[in-house]
């Protein structure tokens, strides 16, 4: 069921489902997608008891900015800040989280930063807190050219192409990054739909400009994005999820940083998925959250 709660910033829309009394869990989508990409998992995690909430991030869906002067923050600390906001409003004191891209990075945050929050985590990608440090560092040209979608929204160019374009320009984007994914027009049109929010444009430039520190960040944010350069370990169990099909992330890509999870942790990689796992790999997904919320007990 979609449902709506109001935070300091954000009325936030999110679709809930289990009953109220059943463990929480809070999955997050990425970008460009939405929570249409975990119609499969949250009924398999409601019939194990789970109560499953499923937010539109900020600039997606029907989540909307409460105040027009607000900045359309996309930056790292925004997204951790959103989702520790959306369990003080739903007075939900802990629960498994899990996600992938833009989603993941807010779960992995809310895990560093405030442990007790957080019963277990499942975060695809590994450690995805952003070192902005090392942000202007080049990678290996393999690496790079991944990465042409980021560059390009550091213009006014791929800005307008955004704009004008959002809808291909985003397919394109499912397209390359989970090669070995055949979903269909309806699919891509249900998910499509959520970056028709007015604010998804800025939000998405501010994101990828922000983390090359071409755009100061929204100072409410400072405290948190001071504390996120410290690279803090997490330390509750984990369960980290690769597609050996990835488009974004190549295969061992974030290996150097699962150093990181100090706690029980488990990296799986999945044959034949790429970067939306909980849509191609539904099963898998759920299946780490049920180990999860086992190994917390």
């Amino acid at each position: 069921m979609l449902k709506n709660i109001a935070t300091s910033l954000l009325d936030i829309a999110y679709d809930e489902q289990g009953d109220a009394d059943g463990w929480p869990v809070v999955l997050l989508h990425g970008f460009p997608y939405d929570i249409h990409a975990y119609g499969e998992v949250a009924p398999s995690l409601v019939s194990q008891g789970a109560r499953v909430i499923t937010p539109y991030l900020r600039g997606y869906g029907p989540t909307r900015f409460i105040a027009p002067a607000t900045l359309r923050s996309g930056q790292q600390a925004a997204l951790g800040a959103d989702l520790l906001s959306l369990l003080d409003a739903l007075q939900i004191e802990q629960a498994v989280l899990g996600g992938y891209d833009w989603g993941g990075r807010a779960a992995c945050i809310v895990a560093a930063l405030y442990p007790s929050r957080a019963r277990g985590l499942v975060s695809v990608n590994g450690y995805n807190i952003q070192n902005l440090a090392t942000a202007m560092r080049p990678a290996s040209p393999d690496k790079e050219h991944r990465l042409w979608y980021q560059y390009y929204f550091h213009s006014e160019r791929g800005r307008a192409g955004l704009a004008e374009n959002r809808r291909a320009f985003c397919r394109l984007l499912w397209s390359l990054w989970s090669p070995t994914w055949g979903f269909d027009d309806d699919t891509y049109a249900r998910s499509a739909s959520a970056f028709d929010n007015p604010d998804f444009i800025d939000v998405v430039i501010h994101s990828y400009r922000h983390r090359f520190g071409l755009v100061d960040g929204d100072p409410q944010f400072d405290d948190m994005e001071r504390r996120l350069s410290a690279m803090p370990s997490i330390t509750m169990p984990t369960i980290t999820l690769e597609g050996d099909a990835d488009g974004v992330r190549p295969l061992g890509g974030g290996h150097a940083d699962l150093k990181r999870f100090t706690g029980r942790h488990e990296n799986r990689v999945l044959p034949n998925a790429g970067h939306n796992l909980p849509q191609e790999a539904p099963e898998a997904f759920a299946r780490a959250v049920l180990d999860i919320n086992a190994w917390a007990d």
